[in-house]
């Protein structure tokens, strides 16, 4: 399962937000192995995105981003996606 979190930063807050977002793909590091990327959208600058690909145990992840993603105090919309070759 691949995750992809969007949302929306005022250009003089992502740097504050860099910070977070490192430390929880510090947590995410460490509790499941897997390695977040930060985004940010080429054409609209305040909009960024976190990717995380391969998770296995999705309720743990899940409870995870819920609880520290509550912590860098923006409003995130989380997307699952899952391979295309993947029977419905």
């Amino acid at each position: 399962m691949n995750y992809y979190v969007y949302y929306k930063v005022d250009a003089g807050d992502a740097s504050a937000l860099r910070s977070k977002v490192e430390e929880l793909f510090g947590k995410v590091k460490s509790t499941f192995n897997i390695q977040g990327k930060w985004m940010r959208r080429r054409d609209d600058p305040a909009t960024y995105m976190e990717v995380y690909e391969g998770v296995k145990d999705e309720a743990g992840f899940e409870a995870l981003l819920e609880r520290e993603g509550a912590k860098l105090g923006v409003q995130r919309k989380l997307e699952r996606f899952i391979p295309a070759e993947t029977p419905a």
